[in-house]
């Protein structure tokens, strides 16, 4: 059954090519897998930003987010080290080692916290965060289970920059439409603009830039007000006169 369960967790943690993927709700079903399957009591997980930032992102209980943020907030703990350091942190027993992480284990103690192991969430180089795992009662957590949050740790960090890699694909798919949206629009103002003012589209294009930079609009939004006969383009009707003068 055990197996079975961990089989499962696995095929939940791989599927993210979705429609609507959430995944703030793809981590908190992670915290509950671990504290289901590894024995622990209580699970945090502190991804990094687009600046490197960690935040937290999810946690099974209150306590976990508590002492989460606790070290965000004081910047010092087993979490944070694993995320520098790329490398698991463990501690079998706060109160033997508080000269450790001195703030952080009088508030993982004040949490119900004794013991903690934090895994790398990370693909080759790139680290995107860390997951925590604590105790309530001294003791080392199991090599099995360790193993395993590992595993599951991987393949979350696959699933999160899988995920991240196609937005960022669609979002410079997305760019490159507009662009050349953007493009279009502006060749047929130029064309409009050249025949209502009996210029070449030379000067038209100059005017609607010059219009754009001093109204601090995008150039392509000025080419929409031209097609559009927009009354918002009475400035530039008027400079363009001032200019053939």
């Amino acid at each position: 059954m055990l197996d079975r369960r961990i089989a499962q967790t696995f095929v939940e943690l791989a599927d993210t090519l979705v429609l609507r993927f959430d995944a703030i709700d793809f981590l908190h079903t992670l915290t509950e897998r671990c504290v289901e399957l590894l024995e622990v009591d209580a699970v945090g997980i502190l991804l990094a930003d687009q600046r490197g930032a960690l935040n937290l992102v999810a946690a099974s209980t209150e306590q976990a987010r508590m002492l989460e943020l606790f070290q965000l907030q004081d910047e010092e703990g087993p979490c944070l080290d694993c995320f520098h350091t790329g490398q698991p942190v463990a501690c079998a027993d706060l109160g033997q080692e508080p000269q450790r992480w001195p703030r952080f284990t009088v508030a993982a103690r004040e949490q119900g916290f004794s013991a903690v192991h934090a895994v790398p969430m990370r693909l080759r180089e790139q680290i995107v965060g860390a997951l925590n795992l604590f105790r309530t009662a001294p003791g080392a957590i199991p090599e099995d289970a360790v193993e395993l949050a590992q595993s599951f740790a991987n393949v979350a960090t696959i699933s999160i920059l899988q995920v991240r890699a196609l937005r960022h694909s669609e979002m410079v798919t997305e760019q490159l439409q507009n662009a050349l949206n953007s493009r279009i629009a502006i060749e047929q103002a130029k064309g409009i603009l050249a025949e209502r003012l009996q210029i070449d589209v030379a000067d038209a294009f100059s005017l609607m830039r010059t219009h754009a930079r001093n109204s601090n609009q995008l150039l392509s939004d000025v080419a929409r007000q031209v097609a559009s006969r927009s009354p918002e383009i009475t400035e530039l009707l008027r400079n363009s006169r001032t200019r053939r003068r």
